[in-house]
Parts: C-alpha cells; structure tokens; sequence
C-alpha cells in the first residue's frame, strides 16, 4: 500500500520559510501524533494532505512529499493515486457548513453481504468508462463530419448566391439550408444528371440572367423563289427560235442585228428614205427586207424575254432588299443561335441573287441570238423556307422573352441553380453519408451506456442507501451529546442538518465541531474511500469542546480510524494530546521493536526555529518530556526549570518563547493553589504572599511578553527579555515558597534521566 513517509522540503508555506526533513527525525509511521501550539504550522501541515486529497495545485509556495521512496512534487498531486480524506477547517467550511448553504454529501456504505455487487459495479464502471471515451471520440468524429459538411454546404451556397446575385432577386439571401434543401431532394430523386447544363445552355441561362429587359423584333418577311420553276421557264425561252425571213448576215452577227433593228425603228419613226448614218439614199426594198427579218413575231418574242429579265431583277431586287434585324436588338443568349441561323440566311440569299444572276444573263444572251436554241446548265441550288422559318423562329424566341422576361430570367437562374447544385452532388452525398456514418454510431454507444447505467443504478439502490449511514450518524450524535435534538434528515443529495424536526440555525461551536467530526469519521467508511489501504488526517478535531466532549470525540476518533492505512493527527490541546499518545503508547507496545523508527506509531512536534526572522518552525521529534509526563503543567515547569537553571549565556532568540511557557504554568499553578479567588492573574498573584518587586517583576515578564497561545513575535524589550533567566529563578521561587514539597517532587522528576520516549 501506498504510505506518506515524510515531508522531504515545504518552503515559503506559512511558517514553514525552508523546511528541509532531517535525517535524524523517524519517518512517518502507520500511526503518526503531532503536537504544537497554535502558530506554529499545523494548519498548513493540513492543508498541503487535503491539497493531495482534492488533486489541486499547491500555490502556497514549494511541497514535496515522500511516499512509496520516491519524492513527489506538489505540482504533480493531481497526478496521485493515494486515497486521503483530511479533517481541517476547510473540510469543514467546503464540505459540512458549506458557505453555499448546501447540504452534506451523502455516505455509502458497503455491507458484507454486497461485496459482489459492488464488483459487479466497479467492473460496470469501468465499462462504462470505455464506453464515454468511445462515446466522446464518436461525437467529435460527428461534430466534425457536421463542420466539414456544415462548410461544403455555406461554400456552395455562397458560390450560387454569388453567381445569381442581383438588386432585389430571389437568390440574395440564397444560404446553406436553401442549398442542403434541393440537394437532399435531388440526391433522393436521384436525377442530377437531367439537370446538367451544357456549356452552350450554360452559357445561353448566363446571359438570360444578366439580360435587361429589351423590345420585339419583327420577323423577317420573305419567301425564298422557286428556282426550279424559273429555270424550266427561263430553259423554255432558251430553247424557243424565231421563225422569219432571215437575213443571214444579221442572224449570224447578233450584235450587228441588234444595232440594225434599233437603226430601223429609227427610221421607221422619222420616215426617213435615207440612211441616218451615212445619208446615203437606202436601196430599194431594203427597210421592207428589214421589217421581214424583224416581224412581229420578233418582237414579242424579245419583248417575253425582256418581261422575264424584269421580273427576275425584281426577284433579286427583293432578296437584296430584305431587312435583318441587328443582333444587338436580342438578348445575349439568344445572339448565337441568331448568328448561325443570319449567316445560313445570308448564304440563301447570296445563293438566290448568283442564280438569278445567271438566268438573267442567260436571258440576255437569248436577246442577241433569238435565231438559234441554248440550254441553261448550270445546276438549281436547293432553296427552301426552312432557313427563313429558323431565322424567325430566333426572332420569336426574343420576342416571347420580351413577353414573358421577368418569368424566363428566373427560370434561367433556377436552372443555373440546379445545375451548379448537380454538379457537386457527388460530393455532397459524400460528406453527407460521413455525418450519418458517424450520426449512427453514437446511439448504440449511448444506448449501452444506458444500460450500464441502469445496471448500476440498481446495484448501488441495493448497496448504497445513505439511510443507514444518516441513522447511524444520529445515533452517534445523540451518544455525544447526550440528547436527540439535532437529527440529519435525508435528502436526494445529502444530509440536512435539523433540530426538532426542523432546518437547525445558530448552532454552536460545540455542536458544528460534533457534527463535522463525527460526519468525517462516518466518510472513512463511505465506499468511496479505500480504508485499508487509505490515509486519514485530523487537525484539531477537539478544538472547542469541553472535556466530556473530548473524551467522547477521542473515543470516537480511536473507534473509528484505527483500521485506516495511515493516520496522522495535529493537535494543540494538551489533554486530547495524552490520550492520543497513551494510545500510540499502547500499540508500541503491542509491537515492540528495537529500533525505534520501526514502531508503528510515531510521535512529532512543531517547534520554532530560533534565530529566525520572520518566525520560523521545523518539525521534530517530540520532547521528551511531553511523552514522559501526564501533563502538561509537567512540560512546562521542566522547560522553566531547564532554561532558568541552564548553564553558562543564554542566546536571547531562545528566550522569546519563555514569557508564554511561564504565564502559561503559573496560570495552571495559580489556577491550583488559589480556586477561591475570581478574576484574572494578577488578582491570584497578589494573594500570593512573595516579595512584592519580584512578583511585579514576574507579572510584567509574563503579561508585557507573551499572548495567546503562540510564541512572542520579535520585537520585544531586549533588556526585559535578557532578564529571562532571573524572571524565571524568581517564578521557581514563587512556587517553592507557596509549595515547597510540590516543589521539590517537581525538581526531582525534572532532574532525573530523561526516560524513553515509548514510556516504558
């Protein structure tokens, strides 16, 4: 089992300035006293164990304790495994009269008959302790896997929002849940992929959304030609000839007949018998010969011609007159669709005005040579209404948008918004699968965790009612204070303190002290605390109370710690102090051993180191004297009598604790020797009958010198203080004039070999 073995180092805690254990005092035993007056460091003694009971940090200064041979920092107590429960004023103010004005802790005790239980708990507990650990990782893999998730889903709802963002539209307060939403949608309807764009569309719902709202456009009105028609027409006059009295030399120049019958309608219409050219007189017959090689027939037939190079002109005239609208007119993402379907158009027309180029010249060339038959070859491109239908078909889609702008741009954002939602699906789903991956790990987790909890919660309901520690309590506080008045009263999280069946108030220093000590010697046997192998710690348990109830508490104290691991006990009251050391006598005895340091009970004091300054205290083997006698007037008459007989120059430091030890003996003297006399020391000591001088002397020494029951601060009338010595010959003095055999018996015990410290 684990033991306190020393205190190696305390330094600047309280009085303890640079405490360093000697190698000469004894190692801490099973059963350990200390005894010192107060000031002189108990307290904090205390408070470095309830330091290790709680696992806090130690801010008042540096603590090093031995335990198991090795030294073990104060900063390293939390670490610490030993189970320790400490009786001090702070267990009293955090743990019983608590300033919050809660309720007691409530004890378990463990019967014999559920030891098994009470395994079966521990190994639940541990089991459960498991499972919290691998609860606690599941949910920081969950917590996690919903951050990560958490922040794919604000990224892609901030790019969609970012991307649709206009004054006043619908996707401005676009946000994670308006994208988780639609996802979680598409994902179960599992069709992403109808509402992936194409680049194209993509960009054409781009454009529609960045798009101002614009005006209609007309559509183009033209109906291409029916070229195959006018090809047969225009092959029909090709091949026509015109039947007449020909005149070789003009039918075989076309150009020389065309200037002829130009020349002859000007003759005709100035009814000149002259040639206007040469003003030669015209042969004979010549203008008949001329009007039968250009008849009638002639005529109309060139005139047909000419009808149908006018007519087709007019065709290319209204090809080459058609109005385009200008693209800058239709919304962006109809602009490349418009582009494609302009320049298939174009091309139609540009094909229909070459064609019809060549007809009309095919045409022309017939005029000159009306005589002779010609085929057009040249092939008929295929020209049809589709493309002018498609052109408008661009211009109707604009002009719908124009119709219907504010409905078709968000349609074209809703549809960008699926798109981009489509697009990091995969993704999502992914993420989101890891949140339900770690999600549904936790229940069963839990779920075990909740069994094991009801398991325990049963175990404990049968091992671990705190009615019978609280019954058992009040007996013991009905044993030592002799009545049933104050009662503790259960509650769901504690022990309530009552009187008379009501909350007690006003309780007094007897009372608090009874209800504090008996309620930590109660806790030892909590199953919380390892009792066999544990340590326990009372400071001043008997502080307070008068000597019946001392004698109670000890009985108490002994009854119940002496099955603890380790014991150790701080007190300042001389009484309580023999009965603890009879006791530690008692089981030295029991187990005698020649080395001292092996005993199992081992006895210390806190003393001040002289010299000091500030004050400083050690701790030491206890004085011998204290163990020897019965009493503490026996100690302080032996320490009187040794500083007032010591021989050769007295250090002064060593003086300034004697003014206390000697108003302390000659109160207890005094106290004796005059229990008639009512009032304070110096109404008892002038009853004495002494020389008067020496009796001021004494009075001054002992009042001007001394306070309380600590030790004199520095600061004191040197003068007065050297005069020590002499004071304290004259306090003998005193005593042996009102008692000389008292006296002389006292001198006799003090003087004779110091006995051994087990008292045998």
């Amino acid at each position: 089992m684990t033991r306190i073995t020393r205190i190696s180092r305390l330094r600047g805690a309280g009085v303890f300035r640079d405490f360093e254990w000697p190698d000469t005092l004894a190692e801490f035993g099973r059963y350990n006293l200390i005894y010192g007056w107060n000031g002189t460091g108990k307290t904090t003694l205390s408070r470095v164990f309830r330091a290790l009971e709680l696992r806090q940090p130690w801010a008042m200064g540096e603590a090093v304790l031995r335990m198991d041979g090795g030294d073990v920092r104060i900063g390293d107590l939390p670490q610490s495994t030993l189970d320790i429960r400490v009786f001090n004023r702070d267990f009293i103010d955090e743990s019983v009269f608590r300033a919050d004005g809660g309720d007691l802790l409530p004890i378990f005790v463990v019967g014999k008959e559920s030891v098994e239980k009470q395994k079966e708990v521990v190994q639940r507990k541990r089991a459960r302790e498991t499972n919290e650990e691998e609860l606690s990782k599941a949910r920081e893999k969950k917590q996690e896997a919903e951050r990560a998730f958490d922040r794919y889903c604000i990224g892609q709802a901030r790019v969609i929002k970012d991307t649709l963002r206009i004054a006043g539209g619908a996707y401005n307060d676009y946000d994670k849940r308006d994208y988780k939403e639609r996802a979680e949608q598409m994902a179960a309807d599992k069709d992403a992929a109808m509402y992936r764009l194409s680049d194209s569309d993509r960009n054409k719902h781009l454009a529609q959304h960045r798009a101002t709202q614009k005006s209609t456009v007309l559509e183009v009105d033209y109906q291409p030609p029916h070229l195959q028609d006018l090809t047969e027409k225009v092959g029909t006059l090709l091949g026509t000839t015109v039947a007449s009295a020909a005149i070789q030399p003009l039918k075989d120049d076309p150009n020389l007949a065309e200037w002829t019958r130009q020349g002859l309608g000007l003759h005709k219409e100035r009814k000149s018998d002259k040639c206007l050219f040469c003003e030669q007189s015209l042969p004979k017959d010549r203008l008949a010969e001329l009007e039968a090689h250009f008849n009638a027939e002639y005529g109309r037939f060139l005139k047909t011609i000419e009808e149908h190079i006018l007519a087709l002109e007019s065709v290319v005239s209204q090809a080459a007159d058609v109005k385009l609208p200008d693209r800058a007119e239709l919304y962006d993402g109809l602009r490349a669709e418009f582009d494609n379907a302009e320049q298939e158009f174009r091309q139609v027309l540009d094909t229909v005005r070459k064609f019809l180029g060549q007809l009309i010249d095919a045409l022309k060339a017939k005029q000159v040579q009306p005589f002779q038959a010609s085929v057009f070859s040249a092939p008929v491109p295929a020209v049809g209404a589709a493309v002018v239908h498609r052109l408008n078909e661009v211009i109707r889609k604009h002009n719908q948008l124009c119709a219907n702008f504010d409905s078709e741009v968000r349609a074209s954002r809703d549809r960008l918004a699926w798109d981009m939602v489509a697009e990091g699906l995969d993704e999502f789903v992914q993420i989101r699968n890891e949140v339900n991956t770690a999600t549904a790990a936790i229940p069963p987790i839990e779920n075990e965790i909740a069994r094991l909890d009801q398991q325990i919660a049963q175990l404990e309901h049968d091992i671990s009612k705190h009615q019978r520690p609280a019954e058992e309590l009040n007996e013991d506080l009905k044993k030592y204070l002799g009545h049933g008045e104050l009662q503790l009263s259960i509650k769901e999280t504690g022990y309530a303190v009552t009187r008379n069946g009501v909350p007690a108030y006003m309780l007094s220093e007897g009372e608090m002290t009874a209800i504090a000590l008996l309620y930590f010697l109660k806790s030892l046997e909590d199953r919380g605390f390892d009792k066999d192998n544990g340590v326990a710690v009372l400071d001043d348990p008997v502080s307070s109370l008068d000597a019946n109830a001392l004698y109670l508490a000890f009985g108490f104290i002994r009854e119940r710690t002496r099955a603890v691991g380790q014991l150790f006990i701080l007190t300042h009251n001389f009484a309580f102090f023999r009965q603890v050391r009879n006791w530690f006598d008692y089981l030295n005895k029991r187990r005698k051993r020649a080395d001292l340091r092996q005993r199992p009970a081992q006895f210390y004091m806190l003393d001040r180191v002289y010299g000091s300054n500030p004050r400083c205290t050690r701790l030491q083997t206890l004085d011998p004297l204290l163990v020897r006698y019965e009493s503490e007037y026996h100690y302080l008459f032996a320490c009187v009598h040794r500083a007032a007989n010591a021989p050769g120059e007295t250090e002064l430091e060593r003086n300034y604790g004697l003014p206390n030890v000697a108003r302390r003996l000659l109160e207890m003297f005094l106290a004796f020797r005059r229990p008639q006399i009512a009032g304070g020391l110096w109404e008892k000591l002038t009853d004495v009958s002494f020389d008067e001088v020496r009796r001021v002397r004494i009075y001054r020494f002992v009042q001007t010198h001394s306070h309380g029951d600590t030790v004199g601060e520095p600061g004191h009338d040197p003068s007065l203080l050297g005069e020590a010595r002499a004071v304290l010959g004259d306090l003998l003095e005193l005593i042996k004039s009102e008692d000389a055999q008292h006296f002389t018996a006292m001198v006799g015990l003090v003087s004779s070999s110091p006995a051994e410290t087990d008292s045998e």
